[in-house]
């Protein structure tokens, strides 16, 4: 388990993962075998999905693609040891709890994550003072902090990406960005410090997510 958290913490950015954000495991499945192959780091089982199919979405996902990084897009807000381990037993690598739990909640997360070798993300949607959190959340031990921008927040605003640098020289832990990004954006948001970005619809709404997911790895690269 050392080795597999050794491991996880080592990946060069940018990683691209790919949110999941379907409500049946069919589509999820399909959607996953071409994002695969057009070089997705890291897949993402997202809300939805397990709102929709429960855990099995997660050990579905993970014994379908045992090889890819799985994150589970919990969103945990309480019960931070019941469901950090019903995710990572399902076969998660790593989950996300909100920025706005208790401490004790993420401190709770984090031991479980430790006993499975996992990480966790910490999620800043809708947190009032994102900075200030962020460098909490550091001294907390989270391994990744998550700037958001929700899909309802879309609608009126694009994601902040001059934001990026200012949170990226407060924190040691990796970086992921989330928020309608595309090929380009998501190449702005890693030249501003992003390690991690997340992207979602611009690939799974597409006619061809495997060409959508080459082309952001494409742009990614250029950016590297």
């Amino acid at each position: 388990m050392v080795d597999k958290l050794d491991t996880m913490l080592t990946i060069k950015p940018p990683v691209l993962q790919v949110a999941l954000d379907f409500t049946r495991i069919e589509d999820a499945l399909k959607v996953s075998e071409a994002v695969i192959s057009g070089g997705a780091d890291w897949l993402e089982c997202g809300t939805p999905l397990i709102k929709s199919e429960g855990v099995k979405a997660i050990k579905t996902l993970k014994t379908t693609f045992p090889d890819i990084p799985l994150v589970a897009d919990l969103k945990t807000m309480d019960t931070g040891t019941l469901e950090a381990e019903l995710a990572f037993s399902s076969g998660a690598d790593v989950i996300t709890v909100l920025a706005a739990a208790d401490n004790k909640t993420i401190l709770d997360a984090l031991e479980v994550a430790k006993n499975y070798g996992g990480l966790v993300m910490a999620d800043l949607i809708n947190y009032p003072t994102p900075l200030n959190r962020a460098k909490e959340l550091e001294i907390l031990g989270v391994h990744i902090i998550l700037m958001h921008l929700g899909i309802d927040q879309q609608r009126f605003r694009a994601f902040p990406i001059d934001d990026i640098p200012l949170v990226k020289k407060e924190i040691k832990s990796f970086l992921a960005v989330a928020g309608g990004l595309n090929d380009l954006t998501a190449r702005q948001a890693f030249l501003n410090g992003a390690d991690i970005l997340v992207v979602g619809g611009f690939i799974t709404r597409s006619a061809n997510p495997r060409e959508a997911t080459r082309k952001i790895k494409e742009a990614l690269r250029s950016g590297a």
